[in-house]
């Protein structure tokens, strides 16, 4: 996914009207030099790639939250993300017979290979029937 400068102040004037991620010339003299994402920008994009990747097409039931958010490096107008999953773990929701509960890992990378973000949660998917 590509970055855009004004999808970036587009996103700030709604959500996250701080300087750095609204106006060039301020943002320059924070300490991150420039404009950059919102975290929440990222974590919104991050939340497309992973609808268009594989959510959509799976039996996602939502889910009850993360357990880790963390913004690692700034994201800057230019910037190309892509996303990587990893499933830590799986099981059964004794309450609800068929509903499964993951724990995965998302990290965001910019075009360079650095993870810009990383997520640690948890998805409800729906289980198939036992054979």
């Amino acid at each position: 996914m590509s970055v855009k400068r004004d999808d970036i102040v587009r996103f700030a004037a709604e959500f996250d009207p701080q300087p750095f991620h609204l106006d060039e010339a301020a943002a320059a003299q924070t300490m991150f030099g420039g404009l950059i994402a919102s975290g929440w920008h990222t974590a919104a994009m991050a939340m497309r790639m992973m609808c268009d990747e594989y959510l959509l097409r799976s039996a996602s039931l939502g889910s009850p939250g993360l357990e880790t958010l963390k913004w690692l490096q700034p994201v800057r107008p230019g910037d190309t993300l892509h996303t990587r999953l990893t499933i830590l773990e799986t099981r059964p929701l004794q309450s609800r017979p068929g509903v499964g509960l993951l724990k995965s890992r998302h990290e965001v990378l910019n075009q360079r290979g650095e993870t810009v973000m990383l997520m640690e949660g948890f998805g409800m998917m729906r289980r198939r029937p036992a054979a």
